[in-house]
């Protein structure tokens, strides 16, 4: 099962060094039946974008509680064990929980398949997306505006070998 998981440079930096991306248990994206039933479609490809873009709110998320970290949303695909990733059918239906799933296996970095992150020039629409998140979450319709705009930004595909050069590491 192919999940993306949302990180930041920083954290895909300390997934290198340690050579591990998760540790169990850990939040990832899929396409799950609540997010087929969501976006109304039965291509795969358009359903693994529609789960990309889920793990990547996530890492706008990460850097709204990391101020330090670069404004850049990071989302590693990976394929995991089918089982190893399940839905809380608790929160499937919530609209924040669409297409998320806890991965209950230790994930090693080496398994990715891709590296997905914004591009250099997105960072002060991303800084801004951080920033008006909170606002957003409240019923701020402008921030909500202010969040989207990052999504105007498409994330940029990365080989798993161009890693080091991603996090300053070469």
């Amino acid at each position: 099962m192919r999940v993306y998981v949302p990180v930041t440079l920083p954290a895909l930096a300390e997934a290198y060094k340690t050579g591990e991306l998760g540790t169990d248990p850990f939040v990832a994206y899929a396409v799950t039946p609540a997010l087929r039933e969501w976006y109304l479609s039965e291509d795969i490809e358009e359903l693994e974008y529609a789960a990309l873009g889920r793990a990547a709110l996530a890492s706008l998320r990460l850097l709204a509680a990391d101020p330090d970290a670069v404004r850049r949303r990071v989302v590693v695909a990976v394929d995991v064990p089918d089982g190893a990733a399940s839905v809380d059918p608790d929160r499937a239906l919530e609209s924040a929980a669409l297409g998320e799933v806890t991965v209950r296996v230790a994930v090693p970095l080496a398994k990715a398949a891709s590296v997905h992150v914004d591009a250099e020039d997105a960072e002060p629409d991303v800084a801004a997306a951080a920033d008006a998140l909170e606002a957003a979450d409240g019923g701020d319709d402008d921030a909500q505006f202010v969040v989207d705009g990052a999504d105007d930004h498409e994330l940029l595909w990365y080989a798993t070998q161009e890693i080091p050069n991603l996090v300053g590491l070469r």
